[in-house]
Formats: C-alpha cells, structure tokens, sequence
C-alpha cells in the first residue's frame, strides 16, 4: 500500500488572505506545530524582501525538524540563488517553481507566450535541480490550460530534473468525477508520471475540494496539498480523516497523525483568528511558552550564539563577546541560562546606543470602571514631543502613544515582566523584543514601577532600531 504524502499550505496561502495576518513569531509557532503532527512538507512563502524574507525562511528552517520545508521561487536564476541560500539549512529542502500555464493567466502573470514559457520552465527547473534533489513543479490552472502544452510542460519538468509534479485545479470548478478524469488523461498522455509523484491542489470554491482529492488519491495522486486552516483548499483534517478511514478503498494510506490533530489545528485557528486589533500596540496569536532552550556552562560561544540567531538576533562579533561573557558570569553563579535569561542578557548588553528618544514624564489612569489612559512627554534629539493614547491596560495605552509619537508601529515579538528584588519597593524588570525587517531588538527597563520599566524596555529596543537605520 502506498503512502500518500500531505503537503500543508496554511502559511503561503494565509499571506494571500487579507483577513489573516500572521507575525513572524507566529509562523514560527505554526512551522513546529505543523512539525510535530507530521505532515510531510511545510510550504513557506516565497521572497519578496531579500532580507526580511530570507531571515523568516532560515528562522523556520531551524525549527523544523521532520517535515519537509518547500519554498517558491520564481522564473529566474536570482531568484532561485538567494532562495536556496536561505533554504539550504534545512535538514529536508525543497525548491518549489510555480508556473501559470493557462493561455490567459501565462500572459497576465509571467508575460510570456507558449514557447518563451517552456523555455523559462526548463532552465529554472535545471537551475534548481542542480542544488537539490527534491525539485516540484506547480502547474497552476491546470484545468484551464491547454491539454496539449500542460503534457509538454509536465514532460518538460521531469526531464530537467522535477521529482514531484502538482496539477491545480484553481478555478475549483471541477466535480470528483472529472477531476478523476482530467488525471486519467494526463498519465496516458504523459507515461513519465510513472517514475515521480503526483500532486494535486483544489480550489474549495464548490466544497468539493475534499471530494476531489480523495478522487485524485484513488485515480494514483501521491500527493495532496490541504490547509490546517480553511483557506478556500482541502481540509487537512478532514481529508487525513477520510484517508485513515478508507484506507483499503483508496489503497493508499496517510502518516499524519490523527492523535494531535484537533488540538493542533485548534492551535492554529486560533493563531489565524487572533489578529492584531488597529488600536493595540501588540500582536496576539501565540501562547506562552515555557523555556525552550537551557544552556549550561559547557556550552561554548558557538553553541550560545547558535540559540541567540534561532531567536532571531542578528549580533556583531563585538555583541557576541558582550553576550558570551556575561552569559558566562551568570551562569558560574546558576548553573543554567534559559531563553527569557539569555533574552534579559541581550537586551542589556548587545548594541547599546546613544538615546534618540528619551523619556521625560508620563501619567497613566487606570482602574476596573475607567479606561486606562496614558499620557506621554517625550523628548527626540531636544525636541518635545507628547501623545495621549487609551487602551486596553496601562501598558498597552502606553505603548500605543509611543508609537503616535514614533509614527511607526513595530511587531511586538515578546513583552516580559518580572521582579528583580523582594519587598515592598521590589524593582520590576521588562523586558521588550520588537521586530522590525527580519531582526529582533530587545530593550530592558528596570523600575521600581513596572508600568515605568516597561515604556523604558520599549525606549531601549526602540532607539536600537533608529540608531541602526539612522547609521
């Protein structure tokens, strides 16, 4: 009985849907919970942003562990090179090309006719094919193209090195049975099939995607890609289900798991459906996690800096050192360093700059019968600026008037407080990691009043960020 392998598209396809908007912390946390309940690719999306994009891309290479993880590239060798460069840590990569091959979307998208686009077809596939192995080929609108050249264009792609080739019906205007149909021609058509995989994407545009697949899964498919949230495509859940249950009909079977599914696709929904409202300063959809990482006095400056990059800090050898040696010192004293220590280290030590922004009063009103209200003076290069912001708590008014005084809103990647002395006037420590183009900044602030250290931690992170883009 043959495998049938599930290719999840949550996270490309979310950056296509307006009403999902996912923080890099968040794909992050979608990448290992889509890991750990076993499909067999992760598809992540292309670059846009060379540095931006090629840090989210490394990031969650080194998060997976078991899946594979496949990422788009375009018609073009540069294209291909700086993907690859960003992918090629993964332990299981995969090159993606992506190609409209329908007579009307080939011009309108790629602006090419039939015989450039085959050209284009070949010489990326052969690019690609030359760094690894595992190389798919995405005929887009397949349904809708002519049958003729989507055979050349599938012949094309296995002889220039593709190992998985996947046909889409995007329109999703296709019944079960003529899905069945269109695939039962193209492996009479195209007998090469026989040595790769083929995959399938539908459109849920009828509710018949489902349907569709397991059709394309009896008729040979080897591959499905679904989404663990719906995103007009197969349903991951639903579609895994049906294949554990039907196993001997389809003669064919799925190892994605069915024991952590409903939990993990909770997670995800949850994630997906938790976006940031356009009045808070913070980005919600994931949960707080405990410790994910403990180092411990054997562990040597490549090892610390390893887990600093995979939190997303991107340091100069002289912060490196800073880090590594009061890593160093605290750890003598303990015996082990989490993550929320080692962020607290970084935050306090790496790329310390001169204050562009500098903090000269603020007034905050808060209780259970009023709404917390924050009022900000702040002084930028002598300048007085103010701001008056509400918002869900003190803190969060707080920090949505410093970015009215900023006129920038960054991602907030993590926000911890914690007490650093014991007593009535106990020192409250935060500490703030902000995002912004692919690279943390963390600020900490230390205050005997935590609303106070908090504005401090964001004031740190923040001039880190206008000293760098300032130099």
């Amino acid at each position: 009985m043959r495998e049938v392998r599930i290719s999840d598209v949550t996270m490309k396809q979310s950056g296509n849907k307006k009403e999902v908007s996912l923080t890099f912390k968040e794909k992050l946390e979608m990448a290992k919970l889509l890991d750990r309940l076993g499909v067999a690719v992760i598809e992540a999306e292309g670059i846009e942003q060379t540095k931006i994009d090629s840090l989210r891309i490394k990031s969650i290479a080194s998060s997976v562990r078991n899946s594979c993880l496949a990422v788009p590239v375009k018609l073009d060798p540069e294209s291909v090179s700086v993907t690859w460069k960003a992918l090629k840590e993964a332990r299981h990569p995969r090159l993606q090309i992506p190609a409209a091959i329908s007579p009307a979307q080939m011009e309108y998208i790629h602006h090419l006719k039939a015989h450039s686009m085959l050209s284009a077809i070949e010489d990326t596939i052969s690019a690609c094919a030359a760094l690894t192995e595992d190389v798919e080929f995405i005929a887009d609108d397949a349904t809708r193209a002519d049958p003729e050249f989507l055979y050349e264009a599938i012949r094309s792609a296995i002889r220039c090195g593709a190992r998985t080739i996947t046909v889409c019906d995007a329109a999703g205007a296709m019944l079960p049975e003529e899905f069945s149909l269109f695939l039962e021609q193209i492996y009479a058509n195209v007998p090469e099939l026989q040595d790769v995989t083929l995959g399938v994407s539908c459109s849920d545009e009828l509710s018949m995607a489902d349907a569709c697949a397991v059709a394309a899964v009896i008729r040979g498919a080897g591959e499905l890609k679904a989404a663990a949230y719906p995103v007009n495509i197969v349903s991951l859940a639903k579609v895994v289900k049906v294949l554990n249950a039907k196993s001997d009909l389809c003669q064919a079977y799925c190892a994605t798991g069915m024991t952590e599914m409903k939990r993990i696709t909770e997670q995800i929904r949850w994630m997906c459906e938790t976006g940031r409202s356009k009045s808070n300063p913070f980005d919600t959809g994931v949960q707080d996690e405990a410790e994910s990482v403990t180092l411990t006095a054997h562990d040597d400056l490549t090892a610390v800096m390893k887990e600093v990059a995979k939190m997303g800090y991107d340091l100069s050898e002289e912060d490196s050192g800073k880090v590594y040696d009061a890593f160093l010192r605290i750890v003598s004293k303990k015996g082990s360093v989490g993550s929320r220590e080692l962020d607290t280290i970084i935050a306090s030590t790496a790329m310390q700059v001169p204050a562009t922004y500098v903090v000269e009063s603020y007034v905050i009103n808060s209780g259970n019968t009023i709404t917390a209200t924050a009022h900000l003076k702040v002084r930028k290069n002598e300048q007085p600026l103010e701001s008056v912001a509400i918002g869900d708590g003190p803190i969060d008014a707080a920090f949505l008037a410093i970015e009215q005084i900023t006129g920038q809103h960054y991602e907030l990647d993590d926000f911890q407080i914690q007490t650093v002395t014991e007593g009535r006037n106990a020192m409250g420590e935060a500490v703030v990691k902000l995002l912004h183009e692919g690279k943390v900044y963390s600020g900490r602030g230390i205050s005997t009043d935590i609303i106070g250290s908090s504005i401090r931690a964001y004031m740190n992170a923040l001039n880190k960020i206008v000293y760098e883009e300032q130099e």
